[in-house]
Order: C-alpha cells, then structure tokens, then sequence
C-alpha cells in the first residue's frame, strides 16, 4: 500500500510504492508547496514596481530565501507568511492556485510552459544564474522530465494540497471567531493547533538534497549556537528518522542524530549514530573522493577518535583510552600529524590528575603551533593556565599567559575561544578571591556576546563559557546579598538553557547551592538538609561537604567529623586544594564549638599553610579570621585584634556581605575583651567602638537575613549597653534578641563561642 508521503507528493524516485535507496539521486523533483513558490515568484514577477512598495518588496525578497531553501510547508502557513510581507501580493496567489487546482490539468502546463518566458527578453525578470533563477530553471528540468501519469500524480497531489490548505483555513477563521466569543477556550485550541502542525511537519514527505542540507546545517548550527530555537530532541529526532528512512546512508543525518542524543546523555544511541555516520562516510567514498586512498584510513582513525571523546564525556574513561590508542596507533601507521595533536590533548584529558600530566600539555601546545593548530595551541594554553591555577602560580603569569592566548585568538577570529578566555579569567579571580575583578570580567564576556550576533536572528550567547559567565554573576550577587538580582539571573539561565540542554547542570546546581545557603542563613536546617540530595546528585564532593555542615549545625558533631573527615581523605587524593581548606576550617569549628580551641589550632595553622602555598587570598584571609577567633577563644585578644587587622582588608574588599559580617562582630568581641583592662573613660570609649562595629555587623547580617547571626550580634550589644548604663537602648536590644530566640532553635551552644 502506498504510504501518506506518496499520496500527497510525487516523488519521481517513487516506483510501485517503494522508495529506491539513493533519494538524493535527483537533486530537486516537484511538490505542490514548489508549484505554490513558483505562483509566488511568477506573481512577483508579474505585479509592477509601483503596486509594492519598496518596504514590502524587500520583506518578500527576505521571505524568499527560507521557502526556498527550507522543506515544504502548508499552504495555510505560505499564505500566512506571505500575508506578512504583502497582503495585495498574497491574494493575488491564493486566487492564482485555486484557479489552477479548480481548473484543469492544460492550466498547470499552460502555467509551467509560461516560466521559461521570465528569462527571455533583453532585460529578463530572472537572472539565470541568480538564486531564484536557478531554482525556476531546477523546476522546469524536472517537470520536463515527468512522464504523464506522474504529471497526473502530481495534479492530483497539487488539488489535495490546495483542499488541505483551503480546510485549514477555515478552521483557523472558525476558531478566531470561537476565540472572541469563548477566551476560556483559547489555551485548548492553541494546543490543538500545535498538534495539527506538527502531524503536517512529519508527513512533508521526503526532503530533497538541498532541503536536506539545509535542514541539516541548520539545526547544526543552533544546536552549537543557541538550542532553545533548535527543534525539541524528540522532534528533531523524528525529522532524522524520517530522513534516514528515504536515505539511509545519508551520513551528516546520522551525525546530527549523534548531537541531538549528547542532548539528554544518552549513550547508548549517541555511540550507535556516531559510529554509524563513520559507516556510511567510508561507504558512500566520500572520503576517498577527496582524499584518495588515504580517505579510508582517515574515516577510521577520527572515528577511533570521536569514540575516545565521547566515552571521555560520560565519564568511560578505560573505553576511552583504548579507543584513544587506537585512533594513535592508525594515525602514526599514516603519518597524520593533525590526528596526533589532537590525540595528544585527550591524552592530557584523561591524564589531567596525574603529576607529569602538564608534560604532556606543553609539549601539545608547542606541536601545535609547529603545525599551524591555532585551536589547539589556544585550548592547550587555557588547560595549561587552569592547571598553574591550580597548582598556586601569580595571577600576573597567568594572565600574561591568556594574554597570549587571546593574540591567537583574534589573530584567527577564533570568537568561541575568546569567550573561553574570558570565562577562564573570571573562574580564575574568583578562585584567588578577587570577587570585583571576576565580576567585570563576567560583565565583559556578556557585553561582547550581546553584540556578536549568527544567521537568522540566533544569538551566540547559548555556549558553556555563557552559562559559567551567568552562573558566576549569580553567585556573586547571592554573596552580597542581592538575592532579587541573582534571582533574575538564574531566570534568564532557565530560560536560556532549558533543563534538557547539555549545560544546565551548571545553574541547577548554582541555583541549588544559593538556595542552601539561604536556607542555612535563614536557620532552616530540615530545608537546607532537604537540598542536600540534590547538590551531591549535580556534584559529589560538594553535596557531601554540605551535608557536614548541616549535621554541624544541628549540633550532630560526632557524625559531622566522620564526614569530614572522610571528604578530607578524598580530597588529597584527588588534590582539589580549595576544598581541602574549606574542610579544614569546617573541622577546626568543630574543634572550638566542642570546647577543644587549643586542638583548632594546628588544623588551622595547616589550612593558612595551604592557602599561602596555593596563593587563595581570600581563603587565607578566612583562616586568618578563624585563627583570631581560636585566640579570642584561648584569652589572648590583643593578639587576636592584631591579626585581624591583617585579615579584615580583604574580607571587606571582596569578601561577601556574611564574612564582612563576622569580621566585624569577631572585631568587637576582641575590642571589649581587650578593654576588661583598661580604665573606665578608655573602656567606655572602647565599647562605644564596638558597639558601632556591632551595629555595622548587624547591618551586613541582615542584607543575607542571617537571624541568627543578628540574635547573637544584639545580645551582645543588649550586654554592652547595660555595663554603660544606657537602659533605653539595652531594653530594645533584649526586646529584639527574645523576639528572635523564640523564633530560632537554641542548641545548648554559649553565645558567645559563635564566630
């Protein structure tokens, strides 16, 4: 039995019912949609210079291009769009194809012999090599060729296309009109609507070659640039699949098949359409044609290579390196220096964690630009200076060295990199705790993408180096309070990278952590236990370390040091430095809030060792804190006042809004400590001072909504108050202090020992 495409179009590939493998033998065949283009371009052709005005002829001259090129649509939808260009020219059409499909099957000669009179003439109306030019000229071969029956298939299929188009039309006036009248319907019909769309989408029967490629090269495109105007994943593979099924061995298909499933992380189809794509490259000689007998042999080593890669994404990284091995095995027996270089630097990817693997990096890098690789050579640099990050080496080196990146860059207008070098700087500042400098360099990276725009109004600000810009600007705006602001952010993220794109796992798990962080601030410890779950599901090491602080909180010391005690192994292991310190810190509190300050020190004394060594400032200014408060804690505050003046700069420089906070009420605890010795006119003017730094404290505190922090910041000022004998001001502070301890739980904790 014939099929729904066959029915509807006439395809000359068409024999008995059976489509012939090789669709894409014939370059173009004719559909009722084209014959629709056709009575377009003849009507624009007809209607004089002075009928359209300039605006509407170059609105339609801009239509021209996507109906030519794009696959065939309904003639409700060509009508409408033409509609948008030029109402005067779209009736006109719409009278011309009813007049033919209600006609006879001579009008539809008549009309295909009257075509070739546009390229008469001295001054013809098309050129014949201009686009629409060489498209008539593809239309009136093809037609030409057709045989009668298949001319009377074609007739046929042009009344059912112009019957379908005219049903639709009314549909669409009919629910207008039920619109107006019933609005509570209108969410109903719309989805109707979309549903009908979508059914004429999948039986446009088969593409030709050029809709084909564009169609390809199309969804390529938005799928690198901006994935939410690509079509869904479910969509898109139901276009390939119906692709695929008329031509099989049509490999860029199956390759885009292989993007769209990296999608949604599906790896068992995504290895089946690569290795697919590799299949047909090598069999349709595509490769050999262009490269000789070398093409072969290079299908195998980059599809060994592609292999690599993608095993390497989801984490298989023993499959990996056996196909990483292979791939370098093929191209050494070819002597493909391009392919090596580019196993090189997978060969430092799945080595990164080993101690010679920078080895390997510099020696990428200088074979790369031996051999004229400016992406290599860029992505080599980048992955160079990420690792001196890590290992603790200047801000100063590091960025002299992306200074040198970037010459490459724009150098050879390599746009995507550069975005990746601006990323990397601000990941880079904030890591050595220069939250302002990261800042700028987000908002840079967002200006110049906001600028550079691709084809068909795309933005190409959809990339990963776009949502680490984003997710960092969150974050940095969370930090100082400004929940609103980053609320907004994470909003756009959402919308810019649906939770099926291939990077929002990044703001999933920024949006989870600001919203922990809120919650711990907040003294809501069952929320903040709850999102625990789904920070470890996006990142391990951080749902873990997380959960420590939790159990801390809820005063579950024991099970907290096993936790920590665990992350700490883990991380050594793995050397992620910056996560050490932080649990280094996290023990030394459990140390103090035990009554053991005397055992916080050695621990804390490691951490400053670590984040001097590692070059983290701000970590290193953190610890500090935590060292003064050990002292405080131990009876020496005037030590303790002197070391927080060396620790307090940068914490309010670029500290957030909660650390600025307990610096400043850490500085008051130190200032009436020291002033227990002092004579009463110096006390009182030394508790005056620490109540202004109490009052600042509590203003930072407030901009997070920390309560309990405030609880502990006017208790103590209600105490200050009361050695000055001002019994106004202390009432207000112990009214305030009680409101907020019936709110908040108490954990048998003296007040006073909290930083």
């Amino acid at each position: 039995m014939a099929s729904v495409h066959e029915s509807l179009y006439f395809n000359p590939m068409m024999t008995n019912g059976v489509v012939h493998a090789n669709v894409f033998g014939i370059k173009d065949w004719v559909t009722p949609y084209k014959i629709a283009v056709l009575v377009l371009l003849n009507e624009m052709g007809r209607t004089g210079e002075g009928a359209v005005s300039l605006m509407e002829r170059r609105r339609l001259n801009q239509l021209l291009l996507p109906l030519l090129q794009g696959p065939d649509i309904t003639l409700s939808k060509l009508y409408k769009l033409i509609e948008e260009s030029c109402p005067q020219l779209a009736n006109s059409v719409q009278i011309r194809i009813k007049l033919m499909a209600e006609g006879e099957l001579k009008d539809m000669e008549q009309f295909f012999d009257d075509l070739s009179d546009s390229f008469s003439g001295t001054e013809p109306e098309v050129h014949k090599t201009s686009v629409v030019g060489l498209f008539l000229r593809h239309m009136i071969l093809a037609y030409s060729k057709l045989s009668f029956s298949q001319v009377f298939k074609l007739y046929t299929a042009l009344q059912q296309y112009f019957q379908n188009g005219e049903k639709k039309t009314v549909e669409d006036a009919d629910m207008e009109l039920t619109n107006r009248e019933e609005g509570e319907r209108k969410m109903e019909k719309e989805e109707l609507d979309v549903s009908i769309r979508e059914e004429e989408v999948s039986c446009s029967g088969p593409l030709s070659q050029k809709q084909a490629e564009f169609f390809l090269s199309q969804q390529a495109s938005l799928l690198k640039n901006d994935e939410t105007k690509a079509l869904t994943p479910a969509s898109l593979q139901k276009e390939l699949n119906n692709l695929l099924k008329f031509n099989p061995d049509f490999a860029e298909a199956h390759y885009l098949s292989y993007l769209n499933n990296l999608r949604v992380q599906d790896v068992f189809s995504s290895t089946h359409s690569l290795l697919h794509y590799f299949d047909r490259l090598i069999l349709t000689g595509a490769e050999s044609k262009s490269n000789g007998e070398e093409g072969y042999g290079r299908s195998l080593r980059y599809a060994a290579l592609n292999l690599a890669a993608l095993h390497c994404r989801f984490g298989h990284y023993q499959q990996a390196e056996l196909a990483l091995q292979e791939a370098i095995r093929i191209a050494q027996e070819s002597n493909d220096h391009v392919c090596l270089q580019h196993c090189l630097s997978w060969l430092y990817v799945l080595g990164q964690k080993r101690s010679d693997s920078y080895v390997l990096l510099e020696h990428s890098v200088k074979k790369a630009v031996h051999f004229g690789l400016p992406y290599l050579a860029s992505l080599g640099i980048q992955s160079l200076v990420q690792q001196r990050a890590f290992a603790g080496k200047t801000a100063n080196k590091l960025m002299d060295a992306l200074k040198d990146s970037d010459l490459l860059h724009w150098k050879h207008s390599l746009s995507e990199l550069i975005d990746i070098s601006i990323a990397q700087k601000t990941a880079i500042w904030r890591l050595y705790g220069r939250s302002t400098m990261a800042l700028q360099q987000a908002q840079m990276l967002l200006s110049m993408n906001s600028l550079e725009s691709v084809n068909a109004g795309v933005q190409q600000n959809n990339t990963e180096s776009f949502a680490v810009a984003l997710c960092h600007l969150a974050e940095l705006h969370a930090e100082q309070g400004c929940f609103a602001a980053a609320s907004e952010v994470l909003k756009h993220l959402k919308e810019r990278f649906p939770p099926n794109s291939q990077h929002a796992q990044l703001w999933m798990l920024c949006d989870q952590k600001i919203q922990f962080d809120r919650a711990m601030n907040d003294g809501k410890y069952h929320l903040a236990d709850s999102l625990v779950t789904g920070i470890t599901a996006l990142n391990s090491i951080e749902g873990v370390y997380r959960k420590a602080i939790v159990l801390q909180a809820q005063n579950q010391m024991s099970e907290a040091h096993k936790l920590l005690q665990k992350l700490l192994i883990h991380c050594q292991r793995i050397r992620n430095t910056e996560m050490v310190i932080s649990v280094l810190l996290s023990v030394a509190e459990l140390y103090w809030r035990s009554s053991s300050p005397a055992i916080a020190l050695p621990v804390l004394l490691q951490a400053l060792a670590l984040s001097k060594e590692y070059r983290l400032q701000y970590l290193a200014s953190e610890t500090v804190l935590n060292l003064a408060f050990a002292q405080l804690i131990l009876g020496i505050p005037e030590q303790a006042l002197s070391l927080l003046h060396m620790a307090i700069e940068p914490i309010l420089a670029d500290g957030a809004v909660l650390d600025k906070g307990r610096a400043m009420f850490l500085v008051a605890k130190c200032q009436v400590a020291s002033a227990a010795s002092y004579d009463p006119p110096k006390k009182a003017e030394a508790l005056e001072a620490a109540i202004e730094n109490l009052n600042e404290a509590k203003n930072y505190f407030a901009k997070v909504d920390c309560k309990e922090q405030i609880r502990d910041v006017v208790y103590f000022q209600a105490r200050l108050y009361h050695t000055l004998g001002k019994t106004q001001e202390r009432n207000r502070c112990a009214m305030l202090f009680r409101q907020l301890h019936q709110e908040l739980p108490s954990h048998g904790v003296p007040l006073i020992n909290h930083l």
